[in-house]
């Protein structure tokens, strides 16, 4: 429980530090001085393949740490336990009493993965708020469309999505 209470903590932070962009300029000043000659120049260069390989390093990171941060063994039970219960559960569909009783085990088993899925956010959830607002900064001022047609949010959440799971395949994370 003392986990989820420092989560907590973290994401009150994060979304402070995000509402502080605009209030507070040290915030943006500081990210711009970061990230405006590494970041900047590479979508200078080429927007498309910048924000490609932005949201590879990105995704490669929290990849990382999601894999180093957790217990994998522990999660790659919980998931055995559940992919039972979800078979189970298929056998029970006529059964209300049965399938309830195996819906509770499901959810047992999602709080007690929540803890330990969560642990990297910490890590990674202030710089990621920067990042994003950094790049909400960037596209206000060079209004781009990402391979002619997505904006910066969408085409970060689709391509990190696929990459992610290119990389959670490729590193064995669970």
């Amino acid at each position: 429980m003392k986990g989820m209470k420092i989560m907590f903590a973290i994401m009150i932070l994060s979304m402070v530090v995000a509402l502080l962009w605009d209030s507070l300029p040290v915030i943006p000043d500081a990210v711009h001085f970061v990230l405006d000659p590494t970041a900047g120049k590479i979508l200078n260069w080429n927007v498309n393949i910048g924000m490609l390989f932005m949201i590879a390093i990105i995704t490669l990171i929290t990849t990382i740490l999601q894999k180093y941060l957790t217990d994998q063994d522990v999660l790659k039970g919980i998931k055995a336990e559940q992919k039972l219960i979800q078979q189970e559960m298929k056998l029970a569909k006529n059964q209300p009493e049965k399938t309830m009783e195996l819906s509770k085990k499901s959810l047992e088993l999602t709080m007690q993965a929540m803890p330990i899925t969560m642990r990297p956010l910490v890590y990674t959830i202030i710089p990621f708020v920067l990042f994003l607002r950094w790049f909400q900064a960037y596209f206000t001022v060079n209004p781009v469309k990402i391979f002619g047609f997505f904006s910066w949010f969408w085409a970060y959440i689709l391509f990190s999505i696929i990459l992610s799971s290119i990389f959670r395949k490729l590193l064995k994370v669970h």
